[in-house]
């Protein structure tokens, strides 16, 4: 009876430890564990700054003339607003060394308010790349239903004058999405190898209920990554897709678009964008995506050494900003240029929605990168 009694008794126990611990699990943690090199991130709000209100998306990179060069929607670009200047699709040249914040100046390349060259079609981009002098941009039709149904890849030899687009694109039916790429240095220098590495955010299907795709959280959250040699970005047939890494523990690559596998898994969701950019100091590459909810500022940013990983979590928070913004983010980037050398300060390119002087806007702010252990030897 004894015995009985006290199987019984570490039965409960066991059941009560197990339900207590089921109560306090996080459905939304954070999809791999901490980083080894970074331990937090720091934003200095005092550094924020807003520029072109009405104009989003904003991603980033740096040029072989030492200015940078990014791309925004639905409004009038630098010195415009939500009407004034307001095309679908501007490009726009950043100039200024001072980290993001005063000392920085925009201009409208293509498109927007009192622009230096006319835009002359329409689109959504959330990535831009300078390579060995010349810009690559992804475009996709629109916003909403339409801005899943194809990436294709536009070229300018001019920096950003004038665009000639590919005559093939990615469609929603091989099965990601609005693809961007994973920044390297000036002009891609610094790169690790003669490849061009591209993130891809895997569609979900729509939602019961819904009529169309939305601009939304995709789950369970998938991201796609191929890669191209830098000569041939232009060449359909030059890109390889990653297929899951070997017993030797190198990655797989394929021709085949039908037989990749993700790079990046999270339950909680992806957003339907991500950015990427290399970090020389830390000598950590860092991915930028949304997770449960899109546009609530629900901000992942995960470390790894490779492009493919393998992945830790920097930080995973919800309602990024607050109480310094409204917590209606949905994108940002960093910003490879306003960098510091050691890599542990930063400068951070963002937007989202909102009307007045809300997140629907180029903002930066700078921040540090709190370091956990050491940084890893280069290419472990």
């Amino acid at each position: 009876m004894a015995r009985t009694f006290f199987s019984l008794f570490l039965f409960c126990g066991c059941f009560l430890s197990w339900l207590f611990a089921a109560s306090c699990f996080d459905p939304h943690a954070p999809p791999y564990p901490p980083s080894p090199v970074i331990a937090d991130v720091a934003f200095d709000w005092s550094t924020h700054d807003r520029q072109a209100q009405g104009s989003d998306n904003w991603p980033v990179t740096w040029g072989n003339n030492d200015h940078q060069y990014t791309s925004w929607g639905d409004g009038g670009g630098f010195g415009g607003t939500n009407r004034d200047g307001r095309v679908s699709l501007g490009v726009a040249r950043v100039e200024g060394t001072a980290g993001g914040y005063q000392g920085f100046q925009g201009f409208n390349v293509w498109g927007g308010k009192d622009p230096e060259n006319e835009a002359t079609f329409d689109g959504k981009s959330y990535g831009i790349i300078s390579i060995a002098g010349i810009l690559y941009m992804w475009v996709s039709p629109g916003s909403n239903a339409t801005s899943y149904e194809w990436a294709r890849i536009h070229s300018s030899t001019n920096q950003g004058a004038s665009w000639t687009a590919a005559s093939w694109a990615f469609k929603k039916s091989d099965g990601f999405i609005l693809p961007t790429f994973l920044q390297f240095g000036k002009d891609y220098q610094g790169a690790r190898d003669n490849f061009v590495y591209i993130y891809a955010n895997h569609f979900k299907s729509r939602l019961i209920g819904l009529s169309k795709d939305r601009l939304r959280i995709h789950k369970p959250g998938e991201i796609a990554l191929m890669r191209v040699p830098t000569t041939s970005i232009l060449d359909r047939k030059s890109y390889e897709f990653f297929a899951g890494i070997d017993n030797n523990g190198n990655p797989r690559w394929t021709n085949d678009l039908e037989a990749r596998t993700a790079v990046f898994e999270d339950p909680n969701g992806v957003g339907w964008n991500t950015s990427a950019g290399y970090n020389p100091g830390l000598r950590r590459c860092l991915l930028i995506t949304e997770h449960v909810a899109s546009l609530k500022g629900n901000m992942g940013i995960f470390d790894a050494p490779n492009p493919w990983g393998p992945w830790t979590t920097v930080k995973y928070t919800n309602a990024f900003g607050i109480p310094h913004i409204e917590p209606t983010t949905f994108f940002w980037n960093f910003s490879n240029k306003w960098l510091s050398a050691d890599g542990k300060n930063f400068t951070l390119v963002f937007t989202g929605i909102g009307s007045g002087e809300g997140n629907d806007s180029w903002n930066t702010v700078r921040g540090t990168f709190v370091l956990g252990r050491p940084t890893a030897a280069p290419g472990s």
